[in-house]
């Protein structure tokens, strides 16, 4: 018996030692994921570019603070087999958009403030059609973690609820108050961005008041959140909520063969751990009969699939299902 457990782990040694480590970004990850014929196929989203930046992408800290759990009975709910929140509220144009978190680990702030952006024009019925600023809540929430170097999306929802976030669109869009301050990188050689360095920046500091040009004031400017809560990791929970009130945020566990998604219904294949990252989710579906959430990311419209993706849904992979947190604007304050 002992012989036979010595035998079964030199065997697995080997095997082990046999599987060469594959580096992140390169074209043998590429190939060997598409080889695989897998649900999905890779490619070179990030060309001469650090790994420690696609490395401090991933700022999302996972199994956080916790808020209340909502739960929505979704037994009771007829849910469509897809859904796409983009069809579903065509008045929206945020949901459409993707943003760019630069080089800053700020996942966490971009998820909030893009879900919480679409969530005020769905329950306004598109008469409130903002862009909430990731900057005021990346720079703003003490509360939330360590700004560019981390965070925790529990957080930064409960913040909307406490504090109120302001408007800002993009880098260097002068859209809302407090537009995004952090400048995109270039992910490809040839481009007309700075390059992508391994060196995260640190984070811009709170300030509170707009750009200038911009009014009403700072104060006037807050949306606030009436409740903020965390959903069970159940998939027609999830779903439910998506459903009734609009995209939510996740986080999930980023491998190293993540980064290269291009299409399909991503599931990781290979690679070793980057860290937790914060995404929005906005629908469901299948493709070719593999059941997935539909995302956006925040790393630019030149990743993945012009800046969304697919994940495995169902089996809560890389965790994506454990961590969803949403909330319900509260009406416009009147000052």
């Amino acid at each position: 018996m002992r012989f036979a457990v010595i035998l079964a782990l030199a065997a697995s040694l080997s095997v082990s030692l046999a599987k060469p480590r594959i580096h992140a970004l390169s074209n043998d990850m590429v190939n060997y994921i598409n080889k695989l014929n897998s649900t999905w196929k890779a490619g070179h989203n990030f060309r001469d570019v650090d790994y420690g930046y696609v490395k401090n992408l991933c700022g999302t800290l996972l199994k956080g603070p916790k808020l209340p759990v909502m739960v929505r009975s979704s037994g009771y709910m007829k849910l469509p087999k897809e859904f796409d929140a983009r069809e579903q509220w065509p008045n929206c144009p945020t949901l459409k958009e993707i943003r760019d978190q630069g080089s800053c680990g700020s996942c966490w702030a971009f998820g909030a403030a893009e879900a919480i952006s679409d969530r005020i024009c769905i329950h306004t019925k598109g008469k409130v059609n903002k862009e909430i600023s990731a900057e005021d809540l990346l720079t703003c929430c003490g509360s939330c973690g360590m700004g560019c170097n981390g965070g925790y999306p529990s957080e930064a929802w409960d913040f909307w609820t406490k504090e109120g976030l302001v408007t800002g669109g993009l880098y260097n869009s002068h859209i809302g108050c407090r537009p995004y301050t952090i400048e995109p990188c270039e992910h490809h050689v040839n481009g007309s961005r700075p390059p992508c360095t391994g060196e995260g920046g640190d984070t811009p500091k709170c300030i509170s008041e707009c750009e200038a040009g911009y009014t009403p004031s700072y104060k006037e400017d807050k949306h606030y959140g009436q409740t903020a809560y965390g959903v069970p990791a159940l998939e027609d929970e999830i779903k439910s909520e998506i459903y009734k009130n609009g995209p939510v945020e996740g986080a999930f566990l980023v491998y190293e063969d993540f980064p290269s998604y291009k299409s399909g219904v991503y599931q990781h294949v290979s690679g070793s751990e980057l860290g937790g990252h914060a995404i929005k989710i906005l629908g469901w579906g299948e493709e070719n009969g593999v059941p997935y959430w539909l995302c956006a990311n925040s790393w630019n419209t030149d990743w993945g699939d012009n800046g969304f993706f697919k994940i495995l849904r169902g089996s809560d992979h890389c965790g994506i299902e454990s961590e969803i947190v949403a909330g319900i604007p509260k009406e416009r304050q009147r000052f």
